[in-house]
Protein backbone atom coordinates (compact mmCIF):
# COMPACT_ATOMS: atom_id res chain seq x y z
CA UNK A 1 0.00 0.00 0.00
CA UNK A 2 2.95 2.16 0.76
CA UNK A 3 4.44 2.13 -2.61
CA UNK A 4 0.94 2.00 -4.19
CA UNK A 5 0.76 5.79 -3.18
CA UNK A 6 3.92 6.73 -3.40
CA UNK A 7 3.76 5.38 -7.07
CA UNK A 8 0.37 7.57 -7.62
CA UNK A 9 2.17 10.64 -5.88
CA UNK A 10 4.67 10.57 -8.39
CA UNK A 11 2.45 9.87 -11.15
CA UNK A 12 0.61 13.10 -9.81
CA UNK A 13 4.27 14.89 -9.45
CA UNK A 14 4.33 14.27 -12.55
CA UNK A 15 1.25 15.16 -14.37
CA UNK A 16 1.74 18.58 -12.23
CA UNK A 17 5.29 19.03 -13.93
CA UNK A 18 3.66 18.61 -17.63
CA UNK A 19 1.22 21.14 -17.01
CA UNK A 20 3.24 23.83 -15.36
CA UNK A 21 5.59 23.65 -18.08
CA UNK A 22 3.04 23.76 -20.86
CA UNK A 23 2.65 27.40 -19.76
CA UNK A 24 5.15 29.08 -21.79
CA UNK A 25 4.44 27.70 -25.11
CA UNK A 26 0.71 29.56 -24.46
CA UNK A 27 1.88 32.66 -22.70
CA UNK A 28 4.53 33.50 -25.88
CA UNK A 29 2.05 33.91 -28.43
CA UNK A 30 0.17 36.01 -26.73
CA UNK A 31 3.08 38.09 -25.77
CA UNK A 32 4.13 38.19 -29.19
CA UNK A 33 0.73 39.08 -30.21
CA UNK A 34 1.51 42.42 -28.12
CA UNK A 35 0.18 41.62 -24.25
CA UNK A 36 3.09 42.61 -21.69
CA UNK A 37 4.76 39.91 -19.73
CA UNK A 38 3.51 40.83 -16.82
CA UNK A 39 -0.30 41.76 -17.95
CA UNK A 40 0.02 37.45 -19.06
CA UNK A 41 0.84 37.03 -15.43
CA UNK A 42 -1.93 39.18 -14.31
CA UNK A 43 -4.31 37.68 -16.27
CA UNK A 44 -2.96 33.92 -15.51
CA UNK A 45 -3.21 34.17 -11.60
CA UNK A 46 -6.42 36.32 -12.00
CA UNK A 47 -8.36 34.05 -14.02
CA UNK A 48 -7.39 31.50 -11.54
CA UNK A 49 -8.12 33.25 -8.66
CA UNK A 50 -11.94 34.02 -10.63
CA UNK A 51 -12.26 29.94 -11.53
CA UNK A 52 -11.61 28.92 -7.97
CA UNK A 53 -13.76 31.43 -6.06
CA UNK A 54 -16.19 29.67 -5.42
CA UNK A 55 -14.19 27.04 -3.57
CA UNK A 56 -12.97 29.67 -1.58
CA UNK A 57 -16.17 30.32 -0.43
CA UNK A 58 -16.87 26.73 0.30
CA UNK A 59 -13.41 26.54 2.48
CA UNK A 60 -14.06 30.30 4.20
CA UNK A 61 -13.83 29.26 7.50
CA UNK A 62 -9.89 29.04 6.75
CA UNK A 63 -9.50 32.64 7.14
CA UNK A 64 -9.84 32.09 10.44
CA UNK A 65 -8.49 28.95 10.90
CA UNK A 66 -5.17 29.52 8.84
CA UNK A 67 -4.87 33.00 7.75
CA UNK A 68 -0.76 32.81 7.90
CA UNK A 69 -0.60 29.76 6.05
CA UNK A 70 -3.01 31.71 3.45
CA UNK A 71 -1.29 34.73 3.27
CA UNK A 72 2.15 33.22 2.50
CA UNK A 73 0.89 31.04 -0.02
CA UNK A 74 -0.44 33.96 -2.07
CA UNK A 75 2.07 36.16 -1.07
CA UNK A 76 5.05 33.47 -1.48
CA UNK A 77 3.86 30.96 -3.66
CA UNK A 78 1.79 32.47 -6.20
CA UNK A 79 3.02 36.54 -6.62
CA UNK A 80 6.53 36.03 -5.14
CA UNK A 81 7.46 33.63 -7.81
CA UNK A 82 5.46 34.95 -10.84
CA UNK A 83 6.84 39.03 -9.65
CA UNK A 84 10.56 37.98 -8.95
CA UNK A 85 11.17 35.67 -12.17
CA UNK A 86 9.68 38.55 -14.21
CA UNK A 87 11.31 41.09 -12.61
CA UNK A 88 14.53 38.94 -12.84
CA UNK A 89 14.17 38.66 -16.53
CA UNK A 90 14.34 42.51 -17.69
CA UNK A 91 18.08 42.34 -16.56
CA UNK A 92 19.28 39.14 -17.37
CA UNK A 93 18.94 36.25 -19.95
CA UNK A 94 16.32 33.86 -19.80
CA UNK A 95 18.50 30.87 -19.61
CA UNK A 96 19.98 32.36 -16.29
CA UNK A 97 17.02 33.27 -14.91
CA UNK A 98 15.35 29.99 -15.50
CA UNK A 99 17.95 28.14 -13.77
CA UNK A 100 18.36 30.47 -11.25
CA UNK A 101 14.42 30.04 -10.01
CA UNK A 102 14.85 26.13 -10.47
CA UNK A 103 17.78 26.22 -7.60
CA UNK A 104 14.20 26.60 -5.36
CA UNK A 105 14.30 22.48 -5.30
CA UNK A 106 18.45 22.94 -3.82
CA UNK A 107 17.63 25.38 -1.67
CA UNK A 108 14.57 23.27 -0.23
CA UNK A 109 16.73 20.50 0.65
CA UNK A 110 19.02 22.73 2.61
CA UNK A 111 16.13 24.27 4.43
CA UNK A 112 14.97 21.30 5.72
CA UNK A 113 18.80 19.76 6.79
CA UNK A 114 19.22 22.77 8.21
CA UNK A 115 16.44 24.69 9.58
CA UNK A 116 14.10 22.05 10.64
CA UNK A 117 16.97 19.96 11.12
CA UNK A 118 15.37 17.00 8.96
CA UNK A 119 17.46 14.05 7.62
CA UNK A 120 17.77 14.36 4.06
CA UNK A 121 19.41 11.47 2.02
CA UNK A 122 22.43 11.51 0.12
CA UNK A 123 20.32 10.22 -2.92
CA UNK A 124 17.89 13.11 -3.06
CA UNK A 125 20.48 15.35 -2.45
CA UNK A 126 22.70 13.90 -5.05
CA UNK A 127 19.83 13.93 -7.53
CA UNK A 128 19.12 17.48 -6.97
CA UNK A 129 22.71 18.83 -7.64
CA UNK A 130 22.57 15.96 -10.67
CA UNK A 131 19.41 17.70 -11.80
CA UNK A 132 20.84 21.13 -11.18
CA UNK A 133 23.93 20.13 -13.81
CA UNK A 134 21.23 18.94 -16.11
CA UNK A 135 19.09 22.21 -16.14
CA UNK A 136 22.13 24.10 -16.54
CA UNK A 137 23.09 22.15 -20.06
CA UNK A 138 19.15 22.81 -21.47
CA UNK A 139 19.66 26.15 -20.47
CA UNK A 140 22.94 26.77 -21.95
CA UNK A 141 24.14 28.76 -19.54
CA UNK A 142 27.85 29.00 -20.75
CA UNK A 143 26.27 31.26 -24.20
CA UNK A 144 25.84 34.87 -23.26
CA UNK A 145 26.49 35.56 -19.99
CA UNK A 146 26.08 39.05 -19.11
CA UNK A 147 25.39 38.98 -15.36
CA UNK A 148 23.42 41.79 -13.81
CA UNK A 149 23.45 41.69 -10.04
CA UNK A 150 20.22 43.00 -9.30
CA UNK A 151 19.19 40.63 -12.20
CA UNK A 152 20.77 37.26 -10.26
CA UNK A 153 19.61 38.77 -6.72
CA UNK A 154 15.92 38.77 -7.82
CA UNK A 155 16.65 35.34 -9.49
CA UNK A 156 17.78 34.02 -6.32
CA UNK A 157 14.30 35.82 -4.64
CA UNK A 158 12.25 33.50 -7.13
CA UNK A 159 14.13 30.40 -6.14
CA UNK A 160 13.20 30.63 -2.44
CA UNK A 161 9.68 31.78 -3.12
CA UNK A 162 10.08 28.14 -5.12
CA UNK A 163 11.54 26.75 -1.78
CA UNK A 164 8.68 28.02 0.26
CA UNK A 165 6.05 27.03 -2.29
CA UNK A 166 6.83 23.23 -1.50
CA UNK A 167 7.33 23.88 2.34
CA UNK A 168 3.57 25.47 2.86
CA UNK A 169 2.01 23.04 0.33
CA UNK A 170 3.27 20.53 2.92
CA UNK A 171 1.70 22.39 6.00
CA UNK A 172 -0.34 19.30 7.80
CA UNK A 173 -2.92 19.98 10.51
CA UNK A 174 -4.06 22.59 12.52
CA UNK A 175 -4.39 23.04 16.47
CA UNK A 176 -7.46 21.15 16.67
CA UNK A 177 -6.25 17.94 14.33
CA UNK A 178 -7.65 19.26 10.88
CA UNK A 179 -5.76 19.57 7.77
CA UNK A 180 -6.05 21.99 5.43
CA UNK A 181 -7.86 21.50 2.31
CA UNK A 182 -5.59 22.12 -0.48
CA UNK A 183 -8.28 23.25 -2.80
CA UNK A 184 -9.01 25.96 -0.39
CA UNK A 185 -5.52 26.99 0.53
CA UNK A 186 -5.06 26.99 -3.63
CA UNK A 187 -8.13 29.43 -4.26
CA UNK A 188 -7.31 31.71 -0.92
CA UNK A 189 -3.33 31.57 -2.56
CA UNK A 190 -4.66 32.43 -5.88
CA UNK A 191 -6.89 35.36 -4.48
CA UNK A 192 -4.29 37.29 -2.52
CA UNK A 193 -2.04 36.59 -5.32
CA UNK A 194 -3.77 38.34 -8.08
CA UNK A 195 -4.73 41.03 -5.46
CA UNK A 196 -0.92 41.70 -4.72
CA UNK A 197 -0.03 41.37 -8.51
CA UNK A 198 -3.07 43.76 -9.60
CA UNK A 199 -0.55 46.91 -7.49
CA UNK A 200 2.93 45.70 -9.49
CA UNK A 201 1.12 44.29 -12.91
CA UNK A 202 -1.85 47.32 -13.46
CA UNK A 203 -3.71 45.81 -15.81
CA UNK A 204 -5.69 48.89 -16.94
CA UNK A 205 -2.94 49.79 -18.65
CA UNK A 206 -3.04 46.76 -21.48
CA UNK A 207 -3.94 46.13 -24.58
CA UNK A 208 -7.09 44.29 -23.93
CA UNK A 209 -7.69 44.38 -27.93
CA UNK A 210 -5.26 41.74 -28.12
CA UNK A 211 -7.75 38.57 -26.52
CA UNK A 212 -10.73 39.20 -29.21
CA UNK A 213 -7.89 38.41 -31.87
CA UNK A 214 -5.90 35.68 -33.13
CA UNK A 215 -2.29 34.61 -31.77
CA UNK A 216 0.54 32.87 -33.92
CA UNK A 217 1.81 29.42 -32.90
CA UNK A 218 4.90 28.11 -35.02
CA UNK A 219 2.62 29.83 -38.33
CA UNK A 220 -0.84 28.71 -37.07
CA UNK A 221 -3.57 31.42 -35.84
CA UNK A 222 -5.22 30.40 -32.77
CA UNK A 223 -7.95 32.22 -30.91
CA UNK A 224 -5.81 34.32 -27.91
CA UNK A 225 -8.71 33.39 -25.66
CA UNK A 226 -8.13 29.94 -26.32
CA UNK A 227 -4.36 30.17 -25.54
CA UNK A 228 -5.51 32.06 -22.60
CA UNK A 229 -7.83 29.18 -20.97
CA UNK A 230 -5.06 26.66 -21.51
CA UNK A 231 -2.79 29.02 -19.84
CA UNK A 232 -5.75 30.03 -16.55
CA UNK A 233 -7.13 26.29 -16.72
CA UNK A 234 -4.21 23.82 -17.09
CA UNK A 235 -0.85 25.61 -16.52
CA UNK A 236 -2.13 27.11 -13.64
CA UNK A 237 -5.46 25.46 -11.44
CA UNK A 238 -4.79 22.08 -12.62
CA UNK A 239 -0.92 22.47 -12.26
CA UNK A 240 -1.27 24.08 -8.70
CA UNK A 241 -3.81 21.69 -7.35
CA UNK A 242 -1.75 19.02 -8.52
CA UNK A 243 1.05 20.09 -7.31
CA UNK A 244 0.39 20.37 -3.81
CA UNK A 245 -1.42 17.18 -3.64
CA UNK A 246 1.41 15.32 -4.93
CA UNK A 247 3.34 17.40 -1.98
CA UNK A 248 1.76 16.29 0.98
CA UNK A 249 1.34 12.54 -0.87
CA UNK A 250 5.22 12.39 -1.12
CA UNK A 251 7.35 14.94 0.71
CA UNK A 252 8.66 18.43 0.13
CA UNK A 253 11.93 17.01 -0.88
CA UNK A 254 11.11 14.54 -3.33
CA UNK A 255 8.20 16.68 -4.85
CA UNK A 256 10.86 19.62 -5.31
CA UNK A 257 13.41 17.44 -7.17
CA UNK A 258 10.13 16.01 -9.90
CA UNK A 259 9.70 20.07 -10.61
CA UNK A 260 12.99 19.82 -12.05
CA UNK A 261 11.11 17.81 -15.07
CA UNK A 262 8.57 21.14 -15.47
CA UNK A 263 11.90 23.02 -17.67
CA UNK A 264 12.18 19.85 -19.54
CA UNK A 265 8.40 19.78 -20.40
CA UNK A 266 8.60 23.46 -20.85
CA UNK A 267 11.54 23.07 -23.64
CA UNK A 268 10.56 19.94 -25.22
CA UNK A 269 6.66 21.58 -25.58
CA UNK A 270 8.27 24.57 -27.48
CA UNK A 271 10.03 22.46 -29.81
CA UNK A 272 7.49 20.55 -30.99
CA UNK A 273 4.50 23.49 -30.80
CA UNK A 274 6.57 26.85 -31.89
CA UNK A 275 9.60 24.99 -33.82
CA UNK A 276 12.33 25.95 -31.57
CA UNK A 277 15.05 23.44 -31.71
CA UNK A 278 17.04 21.77 -29.61
CA UNK A 279 20.59 21.21 -29.73
CA UNK A 280 22.79 18.57 -28.82
CA UNK A 281 23.59 20.10 -24.85
CA UNK A 282 20.03 20.23 -24.35
CA UNK A 283 19.22 16.96 -24.85
CA UNK A 284 21.78 16.14 -22.64
CA UNK A 285 20.55 18.15 -20.21
CA UNK A 286 17.24 16.96 -20.54
CA UNK A 287 18.65 13.43 -19.74
CA UNK A 288 20.74 14.47 -16.72
CA UNK A 289 17.20 16.12 -15.22
CA UNK A 290 15.29 12.83 -15.85
CA UNK A 291 18.47 10.52 -14.03
CA UNK A 292 18.44 13.19 -11.05
CA UNK A 293 14.88 13.19 -10.71
CA UNK A 294 15.10 8.79 -11.16
CA UNK A 295 18.23 8.76 -8.24
CA UNK A 296 15.90 10.69 -5.88
CA UNK A 297 13.17 8.74 -6.44
CA UNK A 298 14.52 5.19 -6.44
CA UNK A 299 17.09 5.11 -3.53
CA UNK A 300 17.07 2.61 -0.73
CA UNK A 301 16.43 3.84 2.36
CA UNK A 302 20.18 3.84 3.81
CA UNK A 303 20.41 7.78 3.84
CA UNK A 304 18.01 7.60 6.71
CA UNK A 305 21.20 6.90 8.91
CA UNK A 306 22.80 9.97 8.04
CA UNK A 307 23.27 12.39 11.73
CA UNK A 308 20.65 14.98 12.08
CA UNK A 309 21.98 18.52 12.25
CA UNK A 310 21.94 18.60 16.20
CA UNK A 311 24.04 15.10 16.06
CA UNK A 312 22.93 11.52 16.73
CA UNK A 313 21.96 9.01 14.65
CA UNK A 314 18.69 8.63 12.75
CA UNK A 315 17.34 5.06 12.99
CA UNK A 316 16.49 3.38 9.93
CA UNK A 317 12.54 3.11 8.65
CA UNK A 318 11.83 -0.36 8.50
CA UNK A 319 10.46 -0.91 4.71
CA UNK A 320 8.61 -4.42 3.85
CA UNK A 321 10.97 -6.39 1.71
CA UNK A 322 10.72 -6.15 -2.05
CA UNK A 323 9.81 -1.92 -1.77
CA UNK A 324 13.03 -1.25 -3.36
CA UNK A 325 11.42 2.23 -4.53
CA UNK A 326 10.87 3.33 -1.01
CA UNK A 327 12.03 6.91 0.06
CA UNK A 328 11.80 6.19 3.42
CA UNK A 329 14.83 8.60 4.43
CA UNK A 330 12.44 11.50 2.76
CA UNK A 331 9.76 10.68 5.08
CA UNK A 332 8.09 13.31 6.34
CA UNK A 333 6.78 13.05 9.99
CA UNK A 334 2.76 10.81 10.52
CA UNK A 335 0.81 12.16 7.17
CA UNK A 336 -2.38 9.96 8.36
CA UNK A 337 -4.14 13.28 8.38
CA UNK A 338 -3.11 14.16 5.28
CA UNK A 339 -3.53 10.91 3.23
CA UNK A 340 -7.34 11.31 3.89
CA UNK A 341 -7.28 15.13 1.67
CA UNK A 342 -8.74 14.50 -1.69
CA UNK A 343 -6.19 14.18 -4.64
CA UNK A 344 -6.94 15.96 -8.03
CA UNK A 345 0.88 22.14 -11.89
Amino acid sequence: MQASGRNAGLGIALVSALAFGGSGVAAKPLIEAGLDPLHVVWLRVAGAALVLSPLAWRHRDLLVRRPALLAGFGLIAVAGVQAFYFASLSRIPVGVALLLEYLGPALLLGYIRFVQRKPVSRAAAGGAAVAVAGLACVVQIWSGLSLDPLGVLLGLAAACCQAAYFVLADQGSDAEGDAPDPLGVIAYGMLIGALVLTLVARPWNADWQVLSGQASMNGTDVPAWLLLGWVILIATVFAYVTGVVSVRMLSPQVAGVVAFLEAITAVVFAWVLLGETLAAWQIAGGALVLLGAFIAQTARPGGATEPVASGGPVPPVPVETGSADALAADAVPDRSALDREPTAP
